[in-house]
């Protein structure tokens, strides 16, 4: 569907600053899918046929000669672990150093243009099962949705994501959502805002999640040193890949910090890989990775993935990560195809 290319007609007057915000959007992504295909294409494709001997540990180390574009590199990585996995007849969560369980799943929520649609996607959500329940806030779209909630669900399991949206003069509304019982406040101040999220978290009770500020082990051990947060929502593909998230579980887990496993959400070939991460240890808060068909009409990965009445995640038996992917829907949706031979 092409975007349209003037201001709507039913815009009488100037568009609203969301319009100028949404196509830039546009534009930003599909400059950033441009700009990870050629990464992918002339540096991290041919540097890995360049080395088929590298294994699933020497893979971080070996393309962190190409700095930037983490996204690309886990891919890539991704499929190094697949491969590695699948040889050995072994899951992947063990050779992630994880132990099989099922994943208990959560539900985020967007901002809803109403209150009232806003509680019926909770009462939605909480009646297939999810086990905890995340919306998103910003100034001036925050207390009321909280109240709203705990007035209609009482004590369920709830969280907050503020997307950076705040500043530390905002600390009044911290305060009033301090008093709400909230599993945690995540992300609340911009991403390099270490000292002031330090500073916010020693004034309340409820503990700070970091997400955006998460994004490289530095900064993981900044946070910790500092006292940013006091759980850690870690993400596969901002981390670059499984080793550095891993390496991130393991410091949050020296740090005596808990975790989460967060998502952007990706595809399903994605997705399960990081439930095999997600049995790790301290990841003991509800994932944000949910059924398949909560974000799309197909998937490329079989079987989909879903969750129980419990919400909860069952990994399936089998090597690596015990789904297939669906060769003939990746040719049924693929829109370029290149082939690389070493």
């Amino acid at each position: 569907m092409k975007s349209p290319s003037r201001t709507p007609s039913w815009w009488s007057s100037k568009p609203p600053a969301w319009w100028a915000g949404a196509r830039l959007r546009r534009w930003r992504a599909r400059s950033t899918l441009r700009r990870r295909r050629e990464f992918l294409r002339t540096r991290l494709v041919p540097a890995l046929l360049a080395r088929p001997d590298i294994d699933r540990r020497g893979y971080y180390d070996y393309v962190a000669q190409f700095p930037g574009e983490p996204f690309a590199k886990a891919g890539v990585e991704g499929a190094v672990w697949d491969l590695w996995a699948k040889e050995r007849g072994k899951p992947l969560y063990s050779e992630l150093r994880g132990t099989r369980r099922p994943i208990e799943s959560g539900a985020a929520i967007g901002l809803m243009p109403s209150v009232p649609e806003l509680l019926e996607r909770v009462d939605r959500f909480l009646k297939e099962g999810y086990r905890r329940i995340k919306i998103k806030i910003e100034p001036g779209r925050d207390v009321e949705l909280v109240r709203a909630i705990r007035e209609r669900f009482r004590e369920i399991p709830l969280m907050v994501d503020a997307n950076a949206a705040y500043r530390p003069e905002h600390l009044p509304i911290f305060r009033e959502l301090d008093r709400m019982g909230l599993m945690m406040i995540e992300q609340p101040l911009g991403r390099e805002a270490f000292e002031e999220h330090a500073e916010l978290q020693h004034r309340l009770r409820t503990p700070i999640c970091l997400d955006e500020s998460a994004e490289s082990p530095e900064a993981i051990e900044t946070i910790i040193r500092l006292g940013s947060a006091r759980i850690l929502n870690i993400k596969v593909q901002r981390m670059g890949g499984l080793v550095p998230a891993r390496q991130a579980h393991d410091a949050a887990r020296a740090a005596g910090m808990p975790c989460w496993l967060g998502t952007m959400p990706e595809l399903g070939v994605a997705s399960v890989q990081a439930l095999h991460l997600a049995t790790l240890p301290s990841f003991t808060y509800p994932t944000d990775v949910e059924a398949s068909s909560r974000w799309y009409l197909d998937d490329i990965i079989s079987p989909p993935i879903e969750i129980t009445r419990e919400g909860l995640i069952h990994l399936p038996e089998g090597s690596s990560t015990g789904y297939t992917v669906d060769v003939e829907k990746i040719a049924k949706y693929r829109i370029r195809f290149e082939e690389f031979r070493v």
